[in-house]
């Protein structure tokens, strides 16, 4: 059985992925306004991944014997002045999530859950190559700022990426 304090933290956590779901979906509505439908598909893909993360640890918690409360979803910005703000908040989106989940370990080991550690190791990996895949793209556009052949060329390669939900084993 998980401890209350655990499952408030979890459902928090819960509730900051499907936030994240939520803003990236928002993006892609951004980018799609902005004819960049490469760029709105790598935020399709990460809604997805991030829907993902939220029912990873939706049923987490219920494998634990806790109890999900889907809390109230705050409301995502809707516009941004480029394709680098966008990503610059991406990046440090991901950074806020990344310090939540460091958050979820302390708690975790300061309770000595030792599941929910073992079951975060996993989110401190997938929050390494977020943040790592959020730099590279704010890194090519900072070196584009006023080359609108080069967006396109980013656009182009952000429109094949494809998320694949990992295995049980991952």
């Amino acid at each position: 059985m998980i401890s209350q304090r655990m499952r408030d933290e979890i459902n928090q956590q819960i509730n900051a992925e499907l936030y994240s779901a939520y803003l990236y979906l928002s993006m892609a509505t951004y980018f799609e306004e902005q004819g960049l439908p490469g760029f709105a598909n790598w935020m399709y893909m990460q809604n997805e991944e991030e829907t993902f993360h939220g029912m990873k640890f939706f049923r987490y918690l219920v494998s634990r014997g806790g109890r999900v409360d889907l809390l109230a979803i705050e409301e995502p910005p809707r516009s941004w002045e480029s394709p680098l703000a966008v990503f610059e908040q991406v990046l440090q989106h991901e950074q806020k999530v990344t310090a939540l989940i460091n958050g979820l370990m302390t708690t975790a080991r300061e309770l000595s859950d030792y599941a929910t550690e073992n079951e975060l190791q996993w989110f401190i990996a997938e929050q390494v190559e977020e943040e790592e895949h959020a730099e590279a793209i704010v890194r090519k556009l900072q070196l584009l700022r006023d080359a609108p052949g080069g967006l396109v060329m980013v656009d182009s390669e952000l429109a094949n990426r494809v998320f694949t939900p990992p295995t049980a084993q991952e």
